[in-house]
């Protein structure tokens, strides 16, 4: 929905989209267990003993449920972040998309919380081979633990969570979780109660990421969107405006480090669409008009047809206090960190920019060819307004006929 939404207000005039990679076993196994990625790779809702045999070990079959083409979905998901994890580090993109990532609850070894193969985890890897620091904010109603988790006792990724705490999934989160080890400080969880909204919001994410760029100056972020903080979530419990959702990428566009945006929860999908499609034209710089234009799920968007997802009534329970005395130990925790921690000097991988089976790279180069770009670029007239709806009813004009030629922004 979002991807035709994105298309028919015409913001691909300012992108260049490309079709997704699918990771392959040996890209998800440099975080996952060998085990679980078999696992995944073979069960299907057809071996239901399978399933039964490792439903403990893997957690899979009530909130991770089996379902036809599981190992697809996970290696396209995965796949969109680490080639636009790429994107970034040959510097062919200032900010990269991939609304169909941020599954940040994903385990090494286990599912969990909808997860299954955990796609920020892997974009980081990649784009830990150019940058020496990494930053990954997480605005999505449920804590990012699978993130914190796998970069829990490292100082080269710092993870930042503003999430819902106390009795809510997934029960992790708290302000005194910093990390350990090596990476002591460099984790930070902002918990959240019931009904935050925009301008409290902005007063709390505003300074901790001004600081936290400030203090820890990564060589790239990943911003995680998760959609549920938006009001009227069936699951969630914020009150955050379409807008104020928004904020935390036009803030962190400002400071003009290489950006990874992705997706995450949401389930209003309607709203998860317009949340989405709103944020890509915050990170081009484009204006949309608030009429939605005619798209494959209109009816989706009635009864008033509009774009903006706006705040309701609902009582905020962060205190003015509270929210002061919790970014103050935030703060206070920033300054424990050593300064833009140095990492020793070590040569990019060759696999960074090519995978080692492509066939057509330069052994001596190993960087993407021309080719090879090409080929997973969407060309001008494979994008219509609208898809084909099964009436015969196709529109094939492209917006780029009518669209201006100013240089595009995005990825």
């Amino acid at each position: 929905m979002a991807h035709n939404l994105i298309l028919n207000y015409g913001l691909f005039n300012k992108l260049e989209i490309n079709r997704p990679t699918p990771a392959t076993t040996r890209e998800m196994t440099k975080f996952h267990s060998d085990d679980y990625i078999d696992f995944l790779s073979r069960v299907t809702p057809d071996t239901l003993e399978e399933v039964a045999k490792y439903q403990t070990k893997f957690n899979v079959g009530e909130d991770c449920p089996v379902f036809d083409g599981l190992y697809e979905f996970c290696s396209y998901s995965a796949g969109g972040s680490i080639s636009a994890a790429r994107k970034l580090c040959e510097g062919n993109a200032d900010i990269a998309i991939n609304w169909g990532g941020g599954l940040h609850h994903a385990k090494k070894s286990e599912a969990s919380g909808f997860c299954y193969v955990n796609d920020i985890v892997l974009g980081i890897l990649e784009l830990l081979k150019v940058h020496a620091r990494v930053l990954y904010i997480d605005i999505d109603i449920h804590h990012g633990d699978g993130v914190e988790e796998a970069f829990y006792t490292t100082d080269r990724v710092m993870t930042v969570s503003f999430h819902k705490y106390g009795e809510y999934f997934p029960g992790t989160g708290d302000l005194s979780d910093i990390g350990s080890g090596k990476g002591k400080n460099y984790a930070i969880n902002f918990p959240l109660k019931d009904g935050i909204d925009d301008e409290s919001y902005r007063t709390i994410f505003q300074p901790v990421m001004r600081a936290v760029m400030d203090f820890y100056r990564p060589g790239a972020v990943v911003l995680q969107c998760g959609a549920d903080s938006l009001a009227g979530d069936r699951l969630g419990c914020f009150n955050l405006s379409m807008r104020g959702h928004a904020m935390a990428v036009e803030f962190m566009k400002k400071f003009d480090v290489p950006l990874l945006l992705l997706g995450g929860g949401g389930y209003t999908i309607r709203n998860v669409a317009r949340a989405w499609t709103f944020e890509t034209a915050v990170a081009v710089g484009a204006t949309l008009p608030d009429e939605i234009p005619f798209n494959d799920f209109f009816q989706y968007y009635g009864p008033d047809y509009r774009l903006d997802v706006p705040f309701n009534n609902m009582e905020n329970h962060n205190t003015r206090e509270y929210l002061n005395n919790t970014t103050a130990k935030i703060l206070e925790n920033l300054k424990n960190l050593q300064h833009a921690p140095s990492v020793q000097m070590h040569q990019v991988p060759r696999d960074a920019f090519s995978d080692d089976e492509e066939e057509d790279v330069d052994p001596g180069n190993r960087r993407v060819t021309q080719r090879m770009r090409d080929k997973s670029r969407i060309h001008d007239g494979e994008l219509s307004d609208s898809e084909d709806e099964g009436d015969s009813r196709r529109d094939r004009k492209s917006f780029r006929e009518s669209g201006s030629a100013e240089q595009r922004g995005g990825s």
